[in-house]
């Protein structure tokens, strides 16, 4: 019984972390799909891109629930004493990797989706909410200093396990600062395109005061 609460919260997760939000918002609202637009990408900063600001910040927001939801999901199993209170942070980065593998490759939509920055960012918000805000303040510092969203979000996510390095935010188990290098490493990957694009003076900057575009 214990392994099939778990593995049916494990699907939970992945299933809530595959909610297209910019792919099903953009087609319900504005009748087009989000990925034949701007970068591409089903993800908030193109919907952003391509919407303008409102359905950018709603895509964003969700996107962010998305991911707390999924790894808050592990208190359940708290609830009902199924493991061990020492033991809830794995099962909180298992069910918040679940939901960003999940905003990736979202079952509804062929396996592509974004690139999980905001899913991820409710993971951490979900697990170590100080360091998630002040990762969000990094991001804000260098969006406005570089106007670059990529770069914003690859030095916040990098920012996440160093914090957690210092004295004042090392957790318990140094499972989670693990973790979040690992994680920082999917941030990576995610964004080879626009590390490349970076390197070579081409990557587009951010200008959310635009309106959707014709």
């Amino acid at each position: 019984m214990e392994l099939l609460i778990i593995a049916i919260l494990c699907v939970a997760a992945y299933l809530i972390g595959s909610i297209p939000t910019a792919v099903w918002l953009g087609k319900a609202y504005y009748g087009i799909d989000i990925r034949q637009h701007g970068s591409g990408n089903s993800g908030a900063t193109n919907t952003f891109r391509v919407l303008g600001k409102k359905p950018g910040t709603i895509v964003m927001l969700i996107d962010i629930f998305k991911g707390w939801t999924a790894t808050s999901l592990a208190g359940f199993l708290i609830i009902f004493d199924l493991i061990e209170p020492g033991n809830l942070i794995i099962f909180q980065l298992i069910l918040g990797a679940l939901s960003v593998v999940g905003h990736i490759f979202p079952i509804y939509e062929r396996f592509v989706g974004g690139k999980g920055v905001a899913t991820l960012l409710g993971m951490m918000l979900a697990i170590q909410t100080e360091v998630a805000l002040m990762c969000i303040i990094i991001f804000v510092i260098v969006l406005l200093t570089s106007k670059y969203v990529s770069l914003g979000s690859m030095i916040a996510a990098l920012a996440f396990p160093i914090l957690l390095l210092l004295p004042r935010f090392s957790p318990e188990s140094p499972i989670l600062i693990v973790f979040g290098f690992i994680l920082f490493a999917v941030v990576v990957l995610t964004h080879r395109k626009n590390i490349n694009r970076l390197l070579q003076g081409e990557e587009s900057k951010a200008n959310i005061k635009l309106g959707r575009k014709k």
